[in-house]
């Protein structure tokens, strides 16, 4: 859900008002600078990452386009940054030269809304029109929520991306973006999806963050913002699953490993979960790649994550575990299009116990996917190729 203003202002930081310093030295210079990269793109995921589809994109134009003059931004300490270099030009994340590309730039193109200098102040320079750039949103995922932060007036953005026919009608008809914004292209990483070497004995856990569990559990005593958070929903029922006896049996009798990888805004609190067995691996950014793990998988067990449309886009089962739904809808994300019963590519499960059952009865099948959930894939997925960067590309050429 969307926060209060209040919300946001308590997360502005002294590094946030430096940056208009930034921004006032770099604006005279990015004009007489736009003249000689008359057609420069900038490109970015998150400042410390390269694994989304930004990234995919700077590799394809990089690889298929040479001639388009493009950059991407990261930050030097990132994992990632070395192999960005490796590929084509990289700035660094929020510094002066980023600032002078972004105002330079004829495009700036991310996969998260906050993709810029710094989210605080070109927030307020974009959506109050102070700088109409052109800006291309390639998203993070599939969307299946209403989620309000990304409606046109708090985004003013100039193409946004999905990736179904159903995704681009609701965006197209909820999100109020103006005609021909709303594009159905594809997400670019999903190109690398299309070859892959599953692990029929790997099972992954992965789940989604909880917005009002960040604001709940809120300190600036990590003591008591750990106790906090073990008093969560969220924490005893994925720990009850890790401790599950049936669980622990059923992996160790049939030498199943388990990878549980939470969303990267709970890593902090990994330290909490009872993971005792041997056939279970507390996973974390970055010595781990989430499309990787994807990829490799067998099984997926998530809750209401994008990354579950990842993982049906390859054809591979999965099943949705949600202890908390009418809370997640009225503090998270709210109700969209998507049914996770009827639209869903896997049960929907609400203790352990029926995820136990669930992935005994999938594992019985050698983790082959169901005809009923293939046949939903066929009728969602209406596009499935290995052109979605060149879709993007296109698109963002032609804005």
């Amino acid at each position: 859900m969307e926060q209060s203003l209040w919300g946001k202002l308590r997360r502005v930081r002294l590094r946030d008002l430096l940056h208009i310093f930034k921004f006032l030295v770099a604006f005279p210079i990015a004009f007489f600078y736009r003249k000689y990269r008359r057609d420069l793109w900038v490109l970015c995921d998150t400042e410390n990452e390269a694994r989304d589809n930004a990234y995919w994109l700077f590799c394809y134009i990089r690889r298929e386009k040479p001639a388009q003059d493009v950059v991407y931004a990261i930050r030097k300490k990132s994992p990632d940054y070395a192999r960005v270099c490796d590929i084509g030009e990289v700035v660094e994340y929020g510094s002066l030269k980023h600032w002078i590309y972004y105002l330079a730039a004829s495009k700036n193109v991310s996969s998260q809304k906050m993709g810029k200098p710094n989210a605080a102040i070109c927030y307020v320079l974009e959506v109050y029109g102070i700088l109409k750039n052109k800006r291309a949103f390639l998203q993070h995922g599939i969307i299946t929520a209403d989620l309000s932060f990304l409606y046109y007036p708090h985004t003013k953005m100039r193409l946004f991306v999905t990736s179904t026919y159903d995704e681009w009608k609701y965006v197209n008809e909820k999100y109020g973006y103006p005609p021909g914004v709303v594009k159905e292209l594809g997400l670019c990483r999903f190109d690398a999806l299309h070859e892959m070497q599953v692990n029929k004995k790997q099972i992954l856990l992965m789940p989604t963050w909880r917005m009002y569990i960040r604001n709940e559990i809120s300190s600036s005593d990590e003591a008591q913002e750990t106790a906090r958070f073990r008093e969560t929903d969220y924490f005893k029922y994925w720990d009850a699953l890790l401790e599950d006896e049936r669980f622990l049996r059923f992996i160790e009798s049939e030498n199943l490993t388990v990878i549980f990888y939470p969303h990267r805004e709970m890593h902090r609190f990994l330290k909490c979960f009872h993971v005792t067995h041997p056939n279970i691996t507390v996973a974390a950014w970055p010595e781990y790649d989430v499309q990787q793990l994807l990829k490799e998988s067998a099984f997926l067990v998530t809750d209401y994550s994008s990354v579950a449309m990842d993982f049906a886009y390859m054809k591979k089962p999965l099943l949705y575990y949600q202890f908390d739904n009418e809370k997640f809808r009225s503090s998270h994300h709210g109700v969209g299009y998507f049914d996770f019963k009827s639209d869903g590519f896997g049960p929907v499960c609400e203790t352990p116990k029926e995820v136990v059952d669930a992935l005994t009865r999938a594992y019985a099948k050698n983790f082959d996917n169901e005809e009923r959930y293939l046949k939903r894939h066929e009728e969602y997925f209406d596009l499935w190729d290995a052109k979605n960067c060149e879709r993007n590309y296109e698109a963002i050429r032609a804005m």
